[in-house]
């Protein structure tokens, strides 16, 4: 595997879990302004030692960052994480033949705008 796979690998793991998928959503909403874990955990309610935990996986892999702002910690998706994830995923869709996946371009500019 190569090291672009390795992060997709790392990436596509760190949601393959019911709880980090709930929170990457969240983070998604809430867009890059982002969103205090105190909000994230009383919002889905998960024990705040339990999210910390969920977002710290999300951090290394790359998906999610953290900001401090006085005394909560804001975290935000990493949006060209994203991106490189999606266009990981497909990548080298459909054999050599691009007009099949012509439903799949600009998903991600698609999925901002709704």
């Amino acid at each position: 595997m190569d090291e672009n796979q390795d992060i997709l690998v790392t990436r596509l793991g760190a949601l393959a879990q019911q709880t980090r998928l709930s929170v990457f959503r969240s983070l998604m909403s809430a867009g890059p302004q982002g969103i205090s874990a105190g909000k994230i955990a009383r919002d889905l309610g998960v024990a705040p030692n339990t999210l910390s935990a969920h977002l710290n996986v999300l951090s290394r892999s790359g998906l999610v960052t953290q900001r401090r702002d006085g005394r909560s910690i804001i975290y935000s998706v990493v949006l060209s994480a994203v991106t490189e994830m999606v266009d990981g995923l497909v990548n080298d869709c459909c054999g050599g033949h691009p007009e099949a996946c012509a439903p799949l371009s600009g998903v991600s500019s698609q999925a901002c705008a709704g």
